[in-house]
Formats: C-alpha cells, structure tokens, sequence
C-alpha cells in the first residue's frame, strides 16, 4: 500500500501540474519544463537508481543518431531489452534492487527508446523510397516525406532527452509517439481542446474502481491464495473460484492506475487532436491533412484524446470474447508490440507467439508473467474453434445464451492464466494449480478435443450430404 499511495500522490501531482504547464506557449520552454519535471520525479522515486536511465538514455540515443539507420532499430532493440533483463536481475546478483516504481519508469523508457528507433528507421525507409521515386520519371504517385519525417532524420541528442524523460508518461505511460510528443510541443490543440472537461469525465470514475479495489481486496486478499489455511481447510470448489475476486482486484486497480496516468496527458493537453484527424490509441492521427484542414477550417472544431486512451473499461467488461476483450486493454502499449514485434517478425506462424514473449519479457522476469501472458495464445484457438461452431450462426435466444456462456469463459481464462500473474513465482503457481488439479488446462485440453471432434464430424456429415444429393442428381 505505501508503494500506491507513493504512485498516487506523483500522479495527482502531475495531473495538477498540467493546468500551469499548458500555459507555456512557447515550444523550448515547454520542452525545458516538461524535461525538469519528468527529471525531478524520476529522482523523487529512484534515487541514485536513476543513473539507469541516464545511461539507457545515453547508449540508445547514440545507437539512434550514429548507428546505421539501417539497423539501429534492432540494435536499440536488442540493448534496451537486454538492459532491462540485467536491470531486474540486480538483487539476484547480489546488489539492491531498484524501487517498484523506477521499473515502471525503466519499462516506459524501453517502449519508448526502441520506438522512437523504429520510427526513425521508418522515415529513413521513407526517404529511400522518395529518393529513388524522384529517379523514376516513369512512377505515378510517389509517398512525401512529412514534417514528422524530417525532424526524425534529424533528431538531436537534446530532442531524444526531452522526449524521454518529458513528465507527461514518464512513471507509468501511457506510451506515446515521438511524433505525438513533437505535436504536443509545436501544435496549438491543447490550447483548443477541453482538457479540463476530459480529465473530468475521466476522474469520475476512478473512485468507484479504487473503491471496488479496496472492499474486495480486504474481502478476499492475494495473501489468503499463499496461507497454510487456504490450502489445508478450504474446499477445491473454494480455491478455484478464488481466482475471480483476485483477478477482478487486479482489473479495478489497473483500471484506475490507468485512468490516473491518462488523466496526466488529458491535463497538459498531450495527444489533443481534432476528432476529424481519426485519432487511434497509440498511432495518433490516420489522416495526414489534419493540421490543413483543423487550419482552414473556420467552425469550431471537436477535439478527442483517443492518442493517449490506454483502456476501455466498459468494452473489456461487457463484450463477449477473451479475444476481443484483449484489445481494449492497455491498447497503446498494444500498438507499439503491434507494430514493432508482430508486423517485423518474418515468420507468420510464430509472430504472436513472439509477440507474446516479449510482452512477458516487458513485464518482468517472474515466471508468472509467462504464465499468463504466453497461456493466451493456447486458449485462444478453443474460443476461435467454439465461436466458429456454435456461436458464429446463433440467433435469437439461443445466442444471448452463448455470449453469456462465451463471457463467463472469457473471465474464467482471463482469472485462472491471472493467478500466476499475482502469484510470480514457480513454486506459488505450481502449488495453487496443484491444489486445482490444473483444473483450467485440463477443462481447455478436453474442450478442444471435443471441438476438434465436432468440427470433423459437422464435416463428414456436410461430406455425406454433398454426395448424397450428387448421386440423388444423377438419378433424376
């Protein structure tokens, strides 16, 4: 709890100082402030830990600028994740470990390193083409290098430390795009748009969520999963069902960590665009006209935040699937996994695997991160087969019955891979799925079986009428 009421008060802090922080017009002042403040937090919570970052900072932004633009992406890539592997192994070589909140930090700074080497790579990949387009007097239509272009081909070591250590997403993300950060200092949408209001409609709900956090988790607290009592005097109906208090603790503190730190971005105005520039999580705007048209456009405009929206609660609760569910959660740190793992990866078969993998190494170094986070891939093709079965023709009332048969699965998954999320280690998750009989993978193993079996059959049958009616033509 200390470590929360620490998290909280940084973040309320900074939600406070994005009122006065939206008043510096000017972009090097932003910059400068911006910079300070991110700084001064970073020290606040890690102390002499802090050097981490600073030399993070400092490898990769030479990688970016002197290395081959050809290759620094994958050479920041293979340095920041190998960083954080020795960064969480610290105490296990003998040393102190680094408080929980300066790997929050260290996790941000990662996604957002190796992401402004990707986009760099991407802009020089641009470039190439156009060079190579001008050659060509015989090419059609040719891409054009943008604004964002240009000034990632000519990044400074200066431009990379405002970017990493900017306060805005500095302890907890959520992750943005140099090039959104570059809008937020050279573009006037934060000065139009409601930041007030958005961050407002936002802190509504963040006391229903804490709340929720703080009844069920004195109710049914994490700890209970680890007492001799648990294990000795409970039922095995008990223990299972155990899992869905403590994965519902887990959402309702994530949701309002997550709020929390978009509330941060909404205040300084970070990620503001007009909602006509089709914003989506993460990427920004996915029209390239927006600042023409927000410009020339005399009506007032509408502004959104879609940019920096890390979560949608009300879709990851009430839609029906653990598939579609996934997409809602942590969406921006989603894009960039989306974009620099599964879209680079040049094997199709194994790129969400890999994905997966590396989202796990992102969390962290405990077993139970793999768990939980390399189990999805393994559920996911149950669900596909048993929607594709049953649910994908349903209508009517036989359909309402299995969504809500889907959703209780989907919560089911999401608790049972959860609990090794919480528990961490090896023997705590071996000894909980014992004590369950590894209740959940025998049930997926089962069901897919049947799955399997049902589809062959739904086909030999399909088979059968098809010939049936051939041979019925041909005796007519």
């Amino acid at each position: 709890m200390k470590d929360d009421i620490i998290y909280l008060v940084l973040l309320g802090s900074c939600i406070g100082f994005g009122q006065f922080y939206r008043k510096f017009t000017d972009p090097e002042q932003r910059k400068l402030v911006g910079t300070g403040v991110g700084l001064l937090v970073v020290l606040s919570v890690s102390g002499f830990h802090m050097l981490h970052m600073l030399f993070c900072y400092l490898v990769s932004a030479l990688l970016i600028i002197y290395a081959s633009r050809k290759v620094c992406h994958l050479a920041c890539f293979g340095f920041m994740f190998g960083y954080l592997f020795f960064f969480r192994s610290l105490s296990f070589l003998g040393y102190d470990a680094p408080p929980g909140h300066t790997n929050m930090i260290q996790m941000i700074l990662t996604l957002k390193l190796v992401g402004l080497a990707f986009e760099v790579n991407n802009a020089y990949t641009k470039s190439k083409t156009v060079a190579d387009g001008q050659k060509d007097t015989a090419a059609v239509a040719q891409p054009s290098l943008t604004e964002a272009d240009r000034a990632l081909l000519k990044l400074s070591m200066l431009d990379i430390f405002h970017y990493s250590f900017n306060y805005v997403g500095v302890l907890t993300g959520p992750y943005i795009t140099f090039k959104t950060y570059r809008d937020a200092m050279y573009l006037p949408f934060s000065g139009k748009a409601d930041c007030i209001g958005a961050t407002v409609d936002k802190l509504k709900v963040i006391p229903l969520y804490a709340g929720l956090f703080l009844l069920v988790s004195y109710i049914w607290p994490l700890q209970y999963a680890t007492s001799a009592e648990f294990y000795e005097e409970r039922s095995f109906l008990y223990r299972l069902m155990y899992v869905w208090p403590t994965f519902f603790i887990f959402r309702m503190r994530i949701y309002t960590g997550i709020l929390l730190s978009e509330c941060v971005c909404t205040m300084a105005g970070v990620g503001a665009y007009p909602k006509l520039a089709g914003s989506k999580p993460g990427h920004g705007p996915s029209r390239d006209d927006y600042t023409t048209t927000a410009t020339e456009d005399s009506s007032p405009l509408e502004y959104d935040f879609e940019t920096v929206r890390n979560i949608d609660v009300i879709n990851t609760e009430r839609c029906w699937t653990f598939r579609e569910a996934m997409k809602y959660w942590n969406m921006c740190v989603q894009y960039w996994m989306a974009m620099y793992v599964y879209k680079r990866f040049p094997s199709k078969k194994y790129r969400t695997l890999v994905t997966l993998a590396v989202s796990a190494i992102w969390h962290g170094v405990y077993a139970g991160y793999y768990f939980c986070i390399c189990g999805a891939p393994f559920y996911l093709p149950i669900e596909d087969l048993y929607v594709k079965l049953f649910l994908k023709d349903a209508t009517g009332q036989k359909r309402t019955v299995l969504n809500v048969l889907c959703w209780i699965s989907k919560f089911f998954a999401f608790s049972y891979l959860g609990i090794a999320f919480l528990l961490l280690t090896v023997d705590k998750i071996w000894y909980y799925y014992s004590s369950v009989y590894h209740f959940g993978y025998v049930l997926w193993i089962v069901l897919y079986g049947a799955g399997v079996l049902i589809a062959k059959q739904r086909k030999a049958n399909a088979r059968r009428e098809a010939k049936a009616g051939q041979d019925g033509a041909k005796q007519d």
